[in-house]
């Protein structure tokens, strides 16, 4: 008897173009299937695209790397039978008695035929849906079965326009399917339109009972002390006789490692008609003070196991089901203060600081690892809320089952763009895709997909457009709200109404589309943005931003310059020109390569002066990158401290324009397809702390934000300014206060620029502590010059030589390790009045608050236990090999800021080549491209996994140690 449950079928994939292969689908899975990876067929990626395929087998060029998309052929000029692509496996299944076997395709793109054994089947159009194929009758009985799937690419691929644009010449608009493929400003056409198995296959068995999209649902009542726990699922018998079963719900909750806690254990007795399919609910379950989920920042992310299984009399279990569940309530209403869109969780209002996003892969090779770093990279950056872009994906499910482990709030859109339909230059689509139909089943198998991910917050129509009338008018009715989710009900469910649970959705918020309801000016007109590089000053002021929730701005992207040298040739290296105008501006002109990788430049001519320039101008790749991971860091840093700077009063919310490329682009992102972090990254982590200290730009007040739910008490701002010959002109302290939930406090104005003999060019450390035992709760280091000037003092700074210690000490277990290090600038002896300078950080308690009474951070990775913050770190609870502790010296004789440090991690090789590119990616670090002060010292943690065989060495670098590279393990 074949085990009851799902396998995935995951390896061992072969595929062929269509065109070469002979034989029928009957051949291929009877009598003649493919041997193996001999021509034509070739190794698959399975899940991912044709593309995908033929980069692995290196039959095409890699479209990632410099202008070589260029040399592959665009469907529009090939045809669509060029990437029509059969897919070929093996599976072992043999079934015994009453048992069923199902077939799963989770999404493919955009129709198939499937061949089992010699069978035919059809799997319909659309990209964004489910096919489940019951194949029992047709299994060989020998147990070894052949699979043969011929995927055919969209029905309306389209035409890339010479003048390129966004989403081509929009017929991929006509198809249910991703629209990025033809081209956008941030990613070049994607040649096959991303035919292929691009989702998960895997097969499974049940006996004659099957369960069929639970839903569950919480409600609440007397301010969350009491939940109910809703759930309703679909039973399908199979059989040709009544099935007596007895359906099983049960709720857990893990205490420690493995051991868990059942909480809640109920059965029913359910009959089910022969070759029925019904529809069952639960009586709910009863819970007090459960455990709630929260968002990053602002709690534990809470999860309960939930498992329904149904057991059939005379047969025993029949299917069994599983999900990880949070108590949560998401709320959202327009705010009559600012106009935005005011979400609130358990209650609690929720200042929203999130990003856009694409999607992992432009190949579709998503995997969890891949997103498991993606979205643990967004937690690290203190965000909370993540836009799916109306263009890419309905996300999978390993994408929110860590968007719910890491805390992050899901807008999911459907797939809608202004720019596809009807609002693109020219206008095409007005209608949206051809079949209306189509789009909507494919919406309600997302939903029911997606649904029970505590993280998903709100569905959106479109981006910067609506659906048409009638599928828009479709959605609102599917997704309209049960009673108990309407906004600020608390009301108990009377016995008319229907349980929330056998609602489509019912509670989460549908909005029409990204620019409507509390979103931009809430009218859809084209209120967005704006997109490219700003004075970081003007972030701040009254003027910039005229609403109150804005679901895209954005700015540069710039990545290291590792990435350039990994992904471009020796031409891709040379940098922009700086081109002098009359007006005074400076025009970039970056080479052809930059250009096609869509590099957005640093400066605005007629606005925006070249910030790149204001550091001098740069003189090769890696003097560039350094300067734009500088102004990187101040222009995210400033973005998102200017929007929280008007928490409440004038906004509600943003979402940064973009986080991440799908492509080796270079604009919008805080970490490029490599997975290395711009210095964005650390700016917007710092500026996206719950509890924040940061200097108003425009005002040159320091302030201090609090968007946690608790008052601070006891705490001290101290504010020094220091100069480049390492000196202290200005050393205050604000003590003894008290900062409210929610709010945003303004402390003292920063007198140093007013002061007699400013200095031109200085830093400014700031730090909020807890008076009780000058542990951190926040700290910020800016470096800022005097009105009307510049940074160019920076660059003799270059040659100031600043000792450092760093004493490391390493811990790993087979290929993970984790690494602290702890540098000190050595400088000059810590000033004893400066009670701060070891920067011993405030831990976050589990619960998302702050604990004072306990220092030391520690750290765990088990994937279930929640991070409650970015210095909440649970260690291991496995035993582990300890290096020990190691001490090194960077000699300098000088007296100064440490500026601009950067940690990389790095392969060791005794034979490396010139130029190869030995990074280790990802690596998760606590912080980085961090600058210290004289007597000052900081612990850096990072973690990150080795390839087999390969030893790691970390190296430092930074603004003072540009002539070496400085390896410190």
């Amino acid at each position: 008897m074949a085990e009851i449950g799902k396998t995935l079928l995951e390896s061992g994939w072969l595929a062929a173009r269509s065109t070469e292969v002979e034989l029928t689908g009957s051949q291929l899975t009877t009598t003649h299937p493919p041997t193996g990876p001999t021509s034509p067929w070739m190794e698959a990626v399975v899940p991912g695209t044709v593309l995908a395929t033929l980069v692995k087998n290196k039959v095409v060029a890699d479209p990632f790397y410099g202008l070589e998309n260029e040399m592959i052929i665009d469907i529009a000029d090939s045809g669509r039978e060029y990437y029509k692509f059969w897919f070929f496996t093996k599976f072992q299944c043999k079934l015994s008695g009453a048992q069923h076997l199902d077939l799963n395709f989770r999404a493919i793109n955009y129709s198939a035929e499937v061949y089992l054994n010699g069978h035919k089947m059809v799997l319909p159009k659309g990209m964004f849906r489910r096919h489940s194929l019951e194949v029992t009758d047709i299994l060989n009985p020998d147990g070894e079965n052949l699979l043969a799937v011929l995927v055919h690419p969209p029905d309306h691929p389209g035409r890339i326009p010479p003048e390129g644009g966004q989403g081509g010449d929009h017929e991929i608009g006509k198809d249910v399917a991703t629209q990025y493929v033809e081209g956008w400003d941030w990613i070049a056409p994607v040649r096959d339109r991303n035919t292929g198995i691009w989702d998960e296959v895997s097969i499974s068995v049940t006996g004659p009972v099957k369960i069929i999209d639970p839903h569950l649902v919480s409600s609440f009542f007397d301010q969350y002390t009491r939940a109910y726990l809703h759930a309703t699922t679909e039973l399908e018998n199979r059989s040709a006789w009544v099935a007596d079963c007895s359906l099983n719900i049960q709720v857990a909750t893990e205490l420690e490692g493995s051991v868990c806690l059942i909480e809640h254990l109920q059965t029913q007795h359910v009959s089910v008609p022969p070759g029925a399919r019904i529809q069952y609910t639960f009586p709910k379950l009863s819970f007090y003070k459960p455990n709630l989920w929260w968002p990053n920042g602002l709690g534990k992310q809470s999860l309960y196991k939930v498992s329904i299984t149904v057991d059939v009399k005379g047969y025993g279990e029949s299917d069994t089901w599983g999900h990880l569940f949070g108590f949560r309530k998401i709320e959202s209403h327009i705010d009559s203060a600012t106009g935005g869109r005011l979400f609130k969780v358990n209650g609690q209002p929720i200042f929203i600081r999130g990003g856009n996003w694409i999607l992992s892969d432009c190949l579709l090779r998503l995997s969890k690892e891949r997103y498991k770093t993606d979205i643990k990279f967004h937690a690290d950056m203190n965000l909370n809320m993540i836009r799916c872009w109306g263009g890419g994906l309905a996300e999978r499910p390993e994408f929110y089952h860590y968007c719910d482990v890491y805390g992050l709030l899901v807008w999911q859109e459907f797939w809608i763009t202004g720019d596809v339909d009807g609002r693109g230059i020219p206008i095409s689509n007005p209608d949206g895709p051809l079949d209306h139909d189509l789009f909507m089943l494919c919406a309600r198998d997302t939903v029911k997909l997606l649904r029970n991910y505590p993280s998903l917050a709100l569905w959106v129509g479109g981006n910067e457009q609506v659906p048409p009338d009638d599928i828009n008018t479709a959605l609102k009715n599917d997704l309209k709200l049960h009673p108990l989710f309407e906004s600020h009900s608390e009301n108990a469910l009377s016995i008319e109404e229907e349980d929330p649970s056998q609602y489509l959705d019912g509670t989460r918020v549908y909005i029409q589309g990204s620019m409507w309801d509390g979103f931009a000016n809430g009218k859809g007109d084209f209120t967005d943005g704006p997109y490219e590089i700003q004075n970081p000053e003007d972030f701040f002021k009254d003027n910039f931003y005229n609403y109150g929730f804005n679901p895209e701005v954005g700015s540069v992207g710039m990545p290291v310059a590792a990435m350039i040298r990994a992904t471009m040739p020796p031409k891709g290296w040379q940098i922009p020109l700086f081109k002098k105008l009359t007006n005074g501006y400076t025009e970039e002109v970056p080479n052809p390569i930059w250009e096609y990788h869509k590099y957005i430049p640093y400066s605005k001519p007629g606005k925006v002066h070249d910030q790149i320039e204001l550091y001098g101008i740069p003189k090769d790749l890696d003097d560039f990158c350094l300067k734009a991971q500088l102004v990187n860091y101040v222009q995210y840093r400033a973005l998102l401290e200017g929007w929280t700077s008007r928490m409440w009063s004038k906004y509600t919310g943003v979402l940064i324009w973009k986080t991440q490329n799908p492509w080796s682009g270079l604009r919008g992102q805080f970490y490029d397809y490599l997975l290395d972090q711009t210095a964005g990254f650390y700016g917007c982590r710092c500026a996206a702390e719950p509890i924040h200290v940061q200097l108003n730009l425009a005002t040159y007040f320091i302030e201090v934000v609090n968007t946690t739910s608790e008052e601070l008490s006891n705490v001290a701002v101290e504010a020094s300014v220091w100069d480049l010959e390492g000196a202290c002109p200005s050393y205050n302290v604000f003590d003894k206060l008290s900062l409210p939930p929610k709010k945003v406090m303004s402390i003292s104005e920063l007198n140093h620029p007013k002061s007699e003999n400013p200095k031109p060019v200085y830093f400014l450390l700031l730090k909020l502590y807890n008076m009780s035992n000058n542990s951190i709760i926040s700290r910020n280091f800016y470096w800022l010059y005097l009105p009307g000037g510049d940074y160019k003092l920076l660059e003799p700074y270059r040659n100031k030589r600043i000792p450092l210690q760093i004493t490391s000490k390493t811990s790993h277990k087979d290929s993970s390790y984790e690494i602290e290090m702890n540098v000190q600038n050595k400088s000059e002896k810590p000033d004893p009045k400066i009670l701060t300078y070891k920067n011993k950080f405030a831990n976050r308690r589990e619960d998302g608050e702050f604990d004072m009474s306990s220092l030391e951070p520690i750290h765990d990775k088990t994937e279930e236990k929640q991070k409650a913050g970015l210095f909440q770190r649970l260690y291991r609870q496995f035993p582990r090999e300890t290096d020990g502790s190691k001490i090194t010296e960077i000699k300098g004789s000088d007296v100064g800021v440490a500026f601009f440090l950067k940690f990389s991690v790095h392969a060791l090789k005794t034979d490396n080549k010139g130029g190869e590119d030995t990074r280790i990616l990802p690596v998760h670090y606590s912080d980085n491209y961090f600058s210290l002060v004289p007597g000052e010292e900081m612990s850096i943690k990072m973690s990150f996994e080795v390839p087999q065989g390969v030893t790691p060495r970390v190296t430092l670098e930074g603004w003072n140690y540009q002539s070496e590279v400085h390896t410190v393990i």
